[in-house]
C-alpha cells in the first residue's frame, strides 16, 4: 500500500435523510420452486428405482431368514446379521471395506456419467418424488400449486393442505419405523407399537425412550428434508455437490444444453420447419422454459454446467416432448460430453472416451477392493478367539512345585448352529492344560472360558524367569461331539507364559 493510500482520509458515507437509508440484506430470499410434471424414458427409469428402493427399504426387514430377521442389526447382542453371515463388533473392517468400496463406485460412475446417483437414487431424491407426487394428487401440477397458495384461506385450500400434510406424516413415520425395525427386531416393534404409550393390556410393553426418539427423529428428518427443504438439502447441505468437480473432466457425461444448435433462442410458431431456421436466424430453442419448470433445484440448464444440477435429466425428458412437438430431432439437451459438444462427436464417439485413464484406475481400484473384501468374507473363519491374561494372578505355584497361569478365552461362535471347540497349548515344551479341553458354545454366541496352564518345574528352570512365548490352539469339530472326531476348523491365538522369579 502507498504513503498515498494510507494518508487519504476516510470519509463516512451518511444519508441525506432517515428515508434515504436503505438496508441490504445479506441473505438472498430463495423463491419457491415449484417443479412441474414430466413423463419420458428418464422420467420412467426414475419412478422404477424409486419402486425397487423402497421395496428393499420397507420389505427388507420383514424377511425371514434362518428363523429370525434376514438383516438385523442388533445392538444389544452386538451381533449383526446380514443373511447367512453374523458379525460381531470385531468385524468392523467388514464395514470399513463397503465404506470404501461405496466411495470408488462413486468416484467411477461420477467420473462417467456424472451426479447419476444424486438424480435417480439418493434417498433425498426418491423421497422428494414421492412427496411431490402426494402434494400433486391434492393440489394438482405447477399452475394449480401456484394459484393455491397465492389463494386465501377457504375450506377447498385447508383440506388440500391438510390432507397432504397428513400424508407426508404417515410416509416420514412409516420410513423411521422401518429403520428402527433394522436395529430392534421388526415383528416386535410392530407389536410394542400397537401398545403406543404402553397404554396396553397388564404385561404389554409399548415402544421404549430410544425408539419411540429414533423413529421420530427419522420420520421428522424425512418429512422436513422431501416435503420441505428439498433442492436446499441438495444445494446447500450435500457435501457433494461441492466437490464433484474435482472428479469430473471434459468427458465426462453431463445432462447438457447444445449451445450450437439452440442459439439463438425465440419462439416460432409450430409450421415453421426445421429447415428453414437458419434463414430466420433462430436456432432450435423456442424459449418455451419448460426446461426451467421441471428443474427440481430450479435452474436453467442452457446457461451451462451448474453445481446445483443433479443430472435427473428431467430436462432431457421435456426438451424431447417439445421437439416431437415441433418436429424437430430429439437432443436439444441430452447427456453429453464438453468435448462432444466442442467437437460436434456424435453419440458414439464420445461414448469411446469412457475408457481413459482416470476411469481404468477407479475401475481398477474398485475390483481389486471389491476382490479382497468378498474373499476375506468367503475365506472368514466361522468362529474368533480373544485371549486375556487373569490380571489378578500372572503366575502361581500349585501342587508338585508346577507353576500355573490363568487364561481367559472368548469364544465367539459366528454360525446358527451349536458348535464343540476343543482347546490344546502349543509352542512351549512342557505345558499342559489343567482345566477342560472342551467347549460348547450356543449359536451366534459368545462364551468366556477360564484356562489353566500348568509347567512342570524343570520346564520352569530350564526356561528361567520372564514372559515366553506361546500360542493356544483352537479347533472346532467336525461333528460338534467328540474330542476324538474330524476336524474341521482351526485358529491359533498368541499369547505368554509367566515363569516367576
Amino acid at each position: 500500500m502507498s504513503q498515498a493510500t494510507r494518508a487519504r482520509p476516510v470519509i463516512p458515507i451518511v444519508a441525506a435523510d432517515d428515508a434515504a437509508v436503505q438496508v441490504v440484506s445479506m441473505y438472498r430470499a430463495e423463491n419457491k420452486i415449484y417443479p412441474r410434471a414430466v413423463g419420458g424414458w428418464f422420467a420412467a427409469w426414475r419412478w422404477l428405482l424409486v419402486w425397487g428402493t423402497q421395496l428393499l427399504f420397507y420389505g427388507l426387514p420383514w424377511l425371514t431368514w434362518n428363523a429370525r430377521q434376514a438383516v438385523l442389526f442388533d445392538l444389544g447382542a452386538r451381533r449383526f446379521y446380514i443373511f447367512d453371515l453374523v458379525l460381531y463388533p470385531q468385524d468392523f473392517i467388514y464395514l470399513t471395506g463397503l465404506l470404501v468400496v461405496s466411495a470408488y463406485a462413486l468416484f467411477l460412475f461420477t467420473a462417467v456419467a456424472g451426479r447419476l446417483w444424486c438424480g435417480f437414487a439418493c434417498p433425498q431424491t426418491v423421497y422428494t418424488e414421492i412427496y411431490l407426487w402426494v402434494e400433486r394428487k391434492f393440489e394438482g401440477d405447477r399452475a394449480a400449486r401456484i394459484k393455491l397458495d397465492a389463494a386465501r384461506w377457504s375450506l377447498n385450500k385447508a383440506w388440500r393442505k391438510g390432507g397432504k400434510q397428513a400424508v407426508w406424516i404417515a410416509i416420514g413415520l412409516a420410513t423411521g419405523f422401518s429403520f428402527v425395525g433394522y436395529f430392534t427386531p421388526i415383528r416386535t416393534l410392530g407389536a410394542e407399537a400397537m401398545t403406543l404409550l404402553s397404554l396396553g393390556s397388564p404385561g404389554q410393553q409399548g415402544l421404549g425412550p430410544w425408539e419411540w426418539f429414533w423413529v421420530l427423529f427419522y420420520g421428522f428428518a424425512t418429512y422436513g428434508n422431501a416435503g420441505f427443504m428439498r433442492e436446499q438439502v441438495c444445494k446447500y447441505m450435500c457435501p457433494y455437490a461441492r466437490f464433484q468437480s474435482a472428479m469430473f473432466d471434459k468427458d465426462t457425461m453431463i445432462v447438457s444444453y447444445d449451445t450450437g444448435r439452440g442459439e439463438p433462442r425465440g419462439s416460432r410458431p409450430r409450421s415453421v420447419a426445421h429447415a428453414a431456421l437458419p434463414a430466420l436466424a433462430k436456432g432450435d430453442c423456442i424459449d418455451c422454459t419448460l426446461c426451467v419448470q421441471v428443474c427440481p433445484t430450479g435452474i436453467d440448464i442452457r446457461e451451462g454446467l451448474q453445481y446445483e444440477c443433479i443430472s435427473c435429466a428431467a430436462c432431457v425428458d421435456v426438451c424431447d416432448g417439445v421437439m416431437d412437438k415441433m418436429n424437430y430431432p430429439r437432443g436439444l439437451i441430452r447427456f453429453a460430453t464438453q468435448n462432444g459438444l466442442a467437437q460436434r462427436w456424435g453419440q458414439s464417439e464420445m461414448l469411446r472416451r469412457v475408457l481413459r485413464p482416470r476411469v481404468l484406475i477407479y475401475s481398477a481400484v474398485l475390483l481389486a477392493i471389491t476382490a479382497a473384501l468378498g474373499a476375506s468374507l468367503a475365506l472368514r473363519s466361522p468362529f474368533r478367539v480373544d485371549v486375556i491374561r487373569d490380571r489378578g494372578a500372572l503366575a502361581r505355584q500349585v501342587q508338585d512345585g508346577r507353576i500355573e497361569n490363568v487364561y481367559r478365552l472368548q469364544v465367539m461362535n459366528a454360525s446358527e448352529s451349536a458348535q464343540r471347540f476343543r482347546v490344546a497349548v502349543a509352542g512351549l515344551e512342557g505345558a499342559v492344560l489343567a482345566s477342560p479341553a472342551e467347549v460348547e458354545v450356543g449359536a451366534t454366541e459368545a462364551r468366556w472360558l477360564a484356562v489353566n496352564v500348568q509347567l512342570p518345574p524343570d520346564a520352569a528352570r530350564a526356561l528361567g524367569p520372564g514372559a515366553h512365548p506361546m500360542r493356544f490352539e483352537i479347533t472346532r469339530l467336525a461333528d460338534g461331539s467328540s474330542a476324538m472326531a474330524a476336524t474341521e476348523k482351526a485358529t491359533a491365538e498368541k499369547s505368554t507364559f509367566v515363569v516367576p522369579r
